[in-house]
């Protein structure tokens, strides 16, 4: 395949699972051979993220939907056209991607447009939101079936024109470790039952019950969120309030997650809505973790309950901790479960998997539009 031109956008400001798959695909697909480019607002993480990642990134003023939004982003489109333009367009959020496509728009050279979808929250159902999805973008890509299926029911969106891509995970970064030896590096109790979760603190990523759930077993049983995110001190004053100070452990965002989740002997996401399939999730299951979720979004896809994970009902807290309990008390049912997780996500959830994906996705909306 020839060396194709990139360009991902993103309004988002924040840090979580959707900005860590724009610069890890990026990072891939440089490797690779393409040219690849972000553009992001100058306030957003991911525009002080890219360089750790070794991705080119420009500050565009692309945070809001307004007119300095839709000029900044029409004015790099005329400057970046022709022989040194991008071949296609890559949207994430809904704020770059209408400005993005409004402003495409308005070009007498077009490049197509791929808009990634990585959550599950409700499209509107609304003319404007039908153009987006069904002319204005060449291509969609969605990180589960779930979400496939949704925007081909709510918007009539042609069945082919819609691809699930879950996100792609390095498979020799995230293996299982020396569980004993993680917890001494990071200062992790060795004698305790360990429970975590590695997620952006968000009220939907259901860390409330978790603490809920862990509040009901015995002391023995420790807690580790690894996370930054707006919900921090509503957490923190509830971890507080079920008195479990002494067991919790809030060391933030990691670089590196890998020694963290190896530290674990659970791995639980309660997530409630607005999940793809959640990166974090697969990584546990590449450690071999015996895991707990929920059925959000297209979790159901990587979590099939007894075979590669504990499925609970969401926002519940007591059935969330029975599960927590029985894998505690059962190192077979522990083991075959992590067992079981980490061969299914090595088949099917791969980064290379989903480069070579994103490739033909990419090259499929170029030839479409020539």
């Amino acid at each position: 395949m020839k060396s194709l031109g990139i360009v991902h956008t993103e309004s988002s400001l924040g840090w979580g699972g959707q900005e860590i798959r724009i610069l890890t695909e990026a990072q891939g697909m440089i490797r690779r051979g393409h040219n690849v480019q972000v553009l992001c607002p100058p306030e957003a993480r991911i525009y002080t993220e890219a360089s750790r990642f070794g991705v080119p990134v420009e500050a565009l003023a692309i945070g809001r939907k307004n007119f300095r939004g839709l000029a900044a982003m029409a004015g790099w489109l005329r400057a970046n056209t022709g022989e040194r333009g991008p071949d296609v367009m890559n949207t994430h959020s809904s704020t770059d991607s209408w400005l993005t496509a409004l402003a495409m728009a308005m070009q007498v050279k077009r490049t197509p447009i791929v808009r990634t979808r990585h959550i599950s929250a409700k499209v509107s159902h609304n003319r404007m939101t039908r153009w987006l999805y069904q002319r204005a973008a060449a291509k969609i890509v969605t990180t589960g079936e779930i979400l496939r299926k949704q925007l081909i029911d709510d918007l009539s969106v042609a069945p082919e024109k819609i691809v699930s891509v879950p996100t792609g995970i390095d498979t020799t970064r995230f293996a299982p470790g020396d569980r004993h030896l993680a917890r001494i590096r990071l200062g992790l109790p060795t004698n305790k039952t360990l429970v975590g979760i590695v997620a952006t603190l968000r009220s939907w990523k259901g860390h409330r019950y978790l603490i809920e759930a862990c509040a009901a077993l015995p002391p023995d049983t420790g807690l580790l969120i690894v996370g930054d995110g707006p919900q921090r001190e509503a957490l923190k004053a509830l971890i507080k309030a079920h008195g479990m100070t002494e067991r919790v452990w809030l060391p933030g965002n990691q670089v590196d997650v890998v020694p963290w989740l190896q530290a674990l002997d659970v791995f639980a996401l309660p997530s409630y809505a607005n999940e793809g399939v959640p990166q974090a999730l697969v990584q546990a299951m590449l450690v071999a973790l015996p895991c707990v979720t929920t059925s959000a979004g297209s979790i159901g896809e990587l979590a099939r309950n007894g075979r590669t994970a504990l499925v609970v009902p969401a926002q519940d807290a007591q059935a969330l901790g029975e599960a927590i309990e029985r894998l505690s008390a059962d190192a077979g049912l522990r083991n075959e479960l992590g067992a079981a997780a980490r061969l299914h996500c090595l088949e099917r959830y791969s980064l290379e998997k989903m480069l070579e994906a994103m490739e033909g996705i990419f090259q499929s909306a170029i030839s479409e539009c020539q």
